[in-house]
């Protein structure tokens, strides 16, 4: 699922073309571990997406000289772009030898990867399937701890679980650039705990106006472009 984000103001997150545009194009590839027999809940791998993304982006090796740095200073500088693909078996063997980080849920795995080129994605990831990322919640999510991060999707759009997933990461995204480096380091501290749920219409619109992070989607993929789709929410934010 390819997508962007924008938010209010002088974000860098903008779907008009920017000279952003410009710059070579790079995605953060995600995949998440479907198995046949034991599909992980729908919830727990939009938090598990949204964590993924936050520890790539904390990982020393993102940052200052780190082997990954060039890569994802190149992804920051265009268009922020995830992709969600899934793997099962053989193919999650072969995804999780590759160079990333695997993020485990309650009851999803997801390995997020550096960012690669829009067009030279590793032939082991190349491979795997994009659409059909269907999954379900065995019981409604509990209420989200007002008191912590929730990620708080629109409840106008309807999307799978793949685009959902990477917008779950923009939002986390977003929210971290918000971030002083103690709020951070806080964060992470506290393992980046988070909550993903879906907003009642009266709450959507008190977000969208809070001035909190908030996702808006280019349109490459499922929604019209411009749709608001996620709020993120943190204490040290509002």
């Amino acid at each position: 699922m390819s997508t962007d984000s924008a938010a209010p103001g002088d974000s860098p997150f903008q779907t008009d073309r920017t000279p952003r545009d410009e710059a070579p194009q790079f995605v953060l590839p995600l995949v998440v571990r479907i198995e046949r027999d034991a599909p992980p809940a729908r919830t727990d791998a939009l938090e598990t997406a949204a964590r993924a993304v936050l520890t790539i982006l904390d990982d020393p090796r993102s940052t200052g000289d780190g082997e990954w740095a060039e890569a994802m200073r190149d992804w920051q500088d265009a268009r922020i772009r995830k992709v969600v693909r899934r793997a099962r078996g053989a193919e999650w063997r072969r995804a999780e030898a590759l160079p990333g980080i695997t993020v485990t849920g309650k009851s999803a795995e997801v390995r997020v990867f550096p960012p690669v080129p829009l067009d030279g994605w590793p032939k082991d990831l190349a491979k795997l399937q994009v659409s059909g990322t269907e999954l379900a919640d065995p019981e409604p999510p509990a209420p989200a701890d007002p008191s912590g991060p929730v990620i708080w999707f629109s409840p106008e759009l309807d999307m799978s679980a793949g685009k959902s997933m990477a917008q779950a990461g923009h939002g986390a995204q977003l929210a971290w650039w918000e971030l002083s480096q103690e709020e951070r380091t806080a964060w992470r501290d506290a393992g980046h705990p988070l909550a993903v749920r879906t907003a009642t219409p009266a709450h959507w619109a008190e977000l969208v106006d809070s001035g909190l992070p908030l996702v808006q989607d280019a349109g490459f993929t499922e929604i019209a472009p411009g749709s608001w789709t996620v709020v993120a929410d943190h204490p040290a934010l509002r």
